[in-house]
């Protein structure tokens, strides 16, 4: 990456994030596979692939990189113990009234529009797939900032599929 005098690229910061993501555990067919969850009652024909593809292209915008390289690095800091407490013991608690979490979060959805914020209250709220396994406190980690960015680009992904399938489908109407 960057040094002191050079700025870090934007495909520095894209690939520092997907590789945060694959250290803490997170594949993005994982993520797929919550935006197929959300949707499959709701489109035709609806692939892993073609999630995947959204959760890729959601995963290329820079608010969205910001939120998870700052969620990461909150989470490693409470599991080194770097943080001073209170805060330390929120975080290590997952304590449900720091609210912070879902903050960071709201920072992704708000790029997609509020069919993502409906979207993530539901898989939030249900804990599918990999959000269970990410809540699972049973192997160390702290993932009280992932757990709802992971959510969040989920959420946000679904909504760009749904705008896309309802654009695609506008297109095919107008075609003659």
């Amino acid at each position: 990456m960057g040094s002191d005098m050079t700025p870090v690229t934007e495909n520095e910061i894209h690939q520092a994030t997907l590789s945060r993501l694959n250290e803490r555990g997170v594949e993005l067919d994982r993520i797929a596979e919550l935006v197929f969850y959300l949707q499959k009652d709701f489109h035709e024909h609806l692939t892993l692939e073609e999630c995947r593809h959204h959760v890729e292209q959601v995963l290329t915008k820079r608010e969205v990189q910001n939120a998870i390289l700052t969620g990461i690095q909150l989470d490693q800091l409470a599991e080194k113990e770097l943080l001073e407490e209170p805060l330390l013991d929120m975080l290590r608690r997952d304590e449900s009234l720091y609210g912070i979490d879902e903050i960071l979060a709201t920072s992704i959805l708000n790029v997609y529009g509020s069919i993502g914020m409906t979207n993530y209250g539901y898989v939030d709220r249900m804990k599918p797939g990999i959000l269970k396994d990410l809540n699972d406190h049973t192997d160390g980690l702290i993932h009280t900032f992932l757990d709802d960015l992971v959510g969040a680009v989920a959420a946000s992904a679904a909504a760009r599929l749904t705008h896309h399938r309802k654009r695609q489908s506008e297109q095919d109407r107008k075609a003659p």
